[in-house]
């Protein structure tokens, strides 16, 4: 008799340890909510990186780069950017009827492209030119972003007066129709204006503050080629918000 009240309470022993432990189906449930959302976080990362991927690989050139500044300045609410050297800084403001080479500048700007470029080249009294440089990492940025032109744009009423801001035509041999060059841009100095320029460049901006600045680059001492002798960089060139 004694053998048998043991067997009731054996049978509880092992029904509390049974419920007291953890439950497969739950443990197993909990696993496979944790696989998903590492495999949820390892997709969204992928769909991301790829993203950049595509972002990073999108280059212009001369079938694409009309249409996409085209798209680009529809929704452009900006049109100021402020350039600083060491001599000191001066904003441009952009005409808003050349849109084109205005969100051309803008894109560029935005890109970091005029960081590190260079006035290299400075004609006293006339112009100062920016945008290119000796350094090698200038063409890689060139590289990166594409290789195109862009069509004149003369005929929008602008003229080459001070303080104007325009863009010069490419130095390709074929390039009849007087293709910009966007990449460099040049800000007329004389007084009142180069109107000898009109019909062949396209002004696509003005200066409205730091003209001073500009007149101090224009009277540093150049060499061959009208390049300053001690570098004029464009540290900085910001859009204004």
């Amino acid at each position: 008799m004694a053998a048998h009240r043991f067997i009731p309470v054996a049978i509880l022993l092992l029904f509390l340890t049974a419920s007291c432990g953890d439950n497969p189906m739950e443990k197993s449930t909990s696993s496979t909510e944790k696989e998903t959302k590492k495999d949820s976080v390892k997709i969204d990362s992928a769909q991301q990186k790829k993203k950049e991927d595509k972002e990073e690989k999108f280059v212009l050139t001369e079938n694409n780069a009309v249409d996409f500044f085209f798209d680009y300045q529809k929704n452009l609410k900006v049109n100021k950017v402020k350039i600083t050297t060491r001599l000191g800084s001066f904003t441009v403001q952009l005409f808003d009827n050349v849109p084109y080479h205005k969100a051309n500048f803008i894109y560029l700007t935005r890109k970091g492209y005029f960081d590190e470029t260079q006035f290299h080249r400075v004609v006293k009294d006339f112009i100062i030119q920016g945008g290119n440089s000796d350094d090698r990492k200038t063409g890689k940025k060139r590289s990166a972003i594409g290789r195109y032109l862009l069509p004149p744009d003369t005929r929008k009423g602008h003229r080459h007066h001070r303080g104007t801001l325009s863009m010069p035509s490419s130095e390709k041999e074929d390039n009849p129709h007087m293709l910009a060059s966007p990449f460099e841009f040049f800000i007329v100095v004389t007084d009142p204006g180069s109107y000898h320029l009109d019909g062949d460049f396209t002004p696509f901006g003005k200066v409205i503050e730091g003209m001073d600045v500009v007149d101090k680059i224009n009277n540093v001492p150049v060499g061959d080629g009208d390049w300053p002798l001690q570098n004029i960089y464009i540290q900085k060139a910001e859009v204004v918000e």
